[in-house]
């Protein structure tokens, strides 16, 4: 894979930005379903068919990147950005960004650096997946499209991102939604062993420890990503059609690299760049978050998370959390979408 290929992905640059405000504030909203905490299952299921789908994807450059995004909803609504992970891209929130745009919000959902129509802008960048560039990128999207604020939610490494823009930033989140609470990572912990059981729930990330990890990703990364989905979601029963429409954001050129120095960097067994050390001293302190917060958590969640007793203590301002039952997994936007959405519209008037 060289950087030249990155060419081949399809770039429709955006002739004019108009302004953006994330000062408007809501009325009062009903609730998308009757018991906020514990959504019924007919509530939270989507529909397991790719019938919805964004509107023509939109492209910034911001900061080393180029983004493409879907931006749905009022310019002068009050902005939510809505954070993918891995192995998953924005139709997470697809059936989401309605939900929030028929209540009057601004939804900007961008692909990560490695996914979709997101590229680098020169070939010698290097292709850095660490924790901290991820959030860098996210408030270089915010400042390009003149977003001062805004409530940002998002799960698995999404989540993650959210985190860390609260932590780090929280003139710049207005609010947190975030799946499995708090996941700001450090390196030494990384490096500390688990109970067998909990070292087995990584076996993706020691694989791709191994060049052998890197090489099979490379060639099935489609079946593999799939897998994932499956092993995290073990209730969830999604069409070949929705898993393909997201599939097709991991043939990004950068795909491969960025995923697998994610990973190897949280062990230790890649560098990250010096530029972000900084960054990364303050994260590796388990920094508190202050922003109002609603976490969440689906009930067959088949993904390593956390138990929410164990970061409760870590956000100190208003704080609610959600266990989201009928069998949602670890793609919990795209799983309970009415869930999802009503923590966004909740999380700015705890």
């Amino acid at each position: 894979m060289t950087h030249t290929d990155e060419k081949r992905i399809s770039r429709r640059r955006l002739l004019a930005m108009a302004g953006a405000s994330a000062g408007a504030s809501l009325l009062a909203q009903r609730p998308l379903f009757a018991d906020q905490a514990e959504a019924a299952p007919a509530a939270n299921k989507a529909a397991g068919d790719p019938q919805t789908s964004f509107g023509s994807l939109k492209q910034i450059d911001a900061g080393l990147l180029n983004v493409g995004y879907a931006d749905e909803g009022p310019i002068d609504g009050p902005a939510v950005i809505l954070l993918h992970g891995w192995p998953y891209d924005i139709h997470s929130f697809v059936d989401v960004a309605p939900l929030l745009v028929k209540q009057g919000y601004r939804v900007i959902v961008p692909y990560l650096r490695g996914y979709g129509s997101t590229s680098f802008l020169s070939s010698e960048t290097t292709r850095n997946g660490q924790q901290s560039v991820v959030a860098v990128d996210i408030i270089a999207l915010m400042d390009a499209l003149k977003i001062e604020s805004a409530t940002i939610a998002g799960f698995d490494w999404g989540a993650r991102t959210a985190n860390i823009i609260a932590a780090l930033w929280p003139e710049r989140c207005k609010a947190l939604v975030s799946v499995s609470g708090y996941l700001i990572g450090n390196q030494a912990a990384g490096k500390a062993p688990l109970p067998p059981e909990a070292e087995l729930q990584w076996w993706y990330q020691f694989y791709f420890a191994t060049e052998r990890g890197r090489a099979g990703y490379e060639k099935n990364r489609h079946d593999f990503a799939k897998l994932i989905w499956r092993i995290a979601s073990p209730k969830w029963s999604f069409e070949d059609a929705v898993f393909d429409r997201t599939a097709a954001s991991f043939d990004n050129p950068d795909h491969v690299a960025i995923v697998i120095h994610n990973y190897r960097w949280r062990l230790s067994l890649a560098d990250g760049e010096p530029k972000y050390d900084e960054l990364e001293k303050r994260l590796a302190a388990g920094p508190i978050i202050t922003v109002p917060t609603i976490t969440l958590e689906g009930d067959a969640n088949g993904a390593p998370h956390p138990d929410s007793a164990v970061y409760q203590k870590k956000f100190s301002g208003k704080y609610a959390h959600r266990l989201i039952k009928g069998g949602i997994g670890h793609n919990l936007p795209q799983e309970a979408p009415q869930a999802f959405a009503q923590a966004v519209i909740d999380v700015g008037s705890l």
